[in-house]
């Protein structure tokens, strides 16, 4: 018998896709109610946004800090620990209906489970420049939330004209000496009352009808290129720190025609719990929340499925 069909004949409790804090969570838990999950990690995005941030200082228990990518093998090890399954693999493809589920990864196995939890995240949308890219961490970032605190009596950018552009423009003021909004358009995508709490703000300036050219910076950011849209010239904007907020995108590809997703492109669950619009199936962590985005509630989220999935496996035995 090969491989695949060994995997294929046996029909576990529950498949877990994605491992932020979400997934590993959800992992914990279940194998700690002796579920034996199986979590596929994915190849290239194990771990979530995560592995892109350096310091992490409001996940709560790390009283000094700690750095994104070793509080999520943190995590690792510790679903590890009791019995999770890893597996650093894509999945393909899922079939979500009946009582057994199948997972498919691109190696072409298929593993089958009573419940499956989608963790799957969400992604920053980015600039696309090279040097966005490059200084990731040092002097770029996409959450004021995470990284705010760094940039102490900084200059600071925030690019994007939407409601989380000017929340993040508004909360750095709270650490940076000056923040200056960079906006493609001469008005505001945020509703009026953020932007006007904005635009009133001593500590706000806004460079209008202008698109980031390039992040400057050797080490770390120290400037920005902008280009004006109406007439072309360029320009230098010195800063230090660029916090990039033109929206997020929930990972739903592989649901996209299955699931029920909300206007926001998220997962649709019921009220609090992790429960979707198939049963059997669960989502937790950001590609279910559009709003808050942490690593703390994502993790909480993810107890939140497995629990969910132990009350339905147990009503499914009874």
């Amino acid at each position: 018998m090969s491989n695949a069909e060994n995997t294929a004949s046996q029909v576990r409790d529950v498949i877990i896709v994605g491992s932020g804090p979400a997934g590993y969570t959800a992992a914990v838990y279940t194998a700690r109610a002796n579920m034996n999950p199986l979590l596929i990690a994915g190849s290239v995005t194990a771990g979530g946004e995560l592995m892109n941030t350096t310091d992490v200082e409001n996940f709560p228990g790390f009283p000094e800090g700690i750095m994104g990518p070793d509080l999520m093998e943190n995590f690792e090890k510790q679903a590890a620990r009791f019995g999770t399954e890893i597996q650093f693999e894509d999945v393909t493809s899922l079939d979500l209906e009946g009582d057994i589920k199948t997972v498919t990864i691109a190696t072409g196995e298929t593993f089958k489970a009573r419940a499956v939890i989608l963790s799957t995240g969400s992604a920053y949308r980015e600039l696309g420049l090279a040097n966005e890219k490059r200084l990731s961490g040092h002097g770029v970032s996409w959450c004021a939330t995470c990284d705010g605190f760094f940039f102490k009596d900084q200059d600071i950018a925030v690019i994007g004209g939407g409601d989380s552009a000017m929340e993040e423009a508004l909360f750095l003021t709270k650490f940076a000496k000056s923040v200056t909004v960079v906006h493609r358009r001469d008005t505001l995508k945020a509703s009026k009352i953020m932007g006007d709490r904005a635009q009133a703000h001593e500590k706000i300036n806004f460079v209008w009808n202008s698109a980031v050219e390039d992040v400057i910076g050797g080490d770390k950011v120290t400037g920005l290129k902008l280009k004006n849209l109406v007439d072309g010239s360029v320009s230098e904007l010195a800063v230090t720190g660029v916090f990039v907020a033109i929206g997020n995108d929930p990972r739903t590809d592989l649901v996209k025609d299955k699931l029920e997703l909300t206007a926001e492109g998220t997962i649709a669950v019921q009220g609090r719990s992790s429960k979707t619009s198939i049963e059997g199936v669960f989502a937790a962590g950001d590609v279910v929340d559009p709003t808050y985005r942490q690593a703390i509630t994502a993790a909480g989220s993810g107890c939140v499925a497995a629990l969910d999935v132990e009350h339905y496996l147990a009503d499914l035995h009874a």
